[in-house]
């Protein structure tokens, strides 16, 4: 699992933003990393109520492009 900057409260706030053409980084602060390009799963967000939305993403260059669900 990875996370994106901005920390989006809501995972409506990030497909708004995404479809916005704002850019939106992917991050994953363990030792395993995330995918640089492909589909990467997020989860958000980082505080102060941890998890509570999930969503599946399109990464091109270690940024989200799109929410496939």
């Amino acid at each position: 699992m990875s996370y994106v900057y901005p920390n989006f409260r809501t995972k409506k706030a990030l497909r708004e933003s995404i479809t916005a053409g704002e850019y939106v980084s992917v991050f994953s602060p363990g030792p395993f990393g995330y995918k640089r390009d492909g589909e990467e799963t997020i989860e958000g967000p980082h505080y102060p109520k941890p998890h509570s939305w999930y969503a599946r993403v399109r990464v091109e260059d270690g940024r989200a492009v799109k929410v496939l669900s």
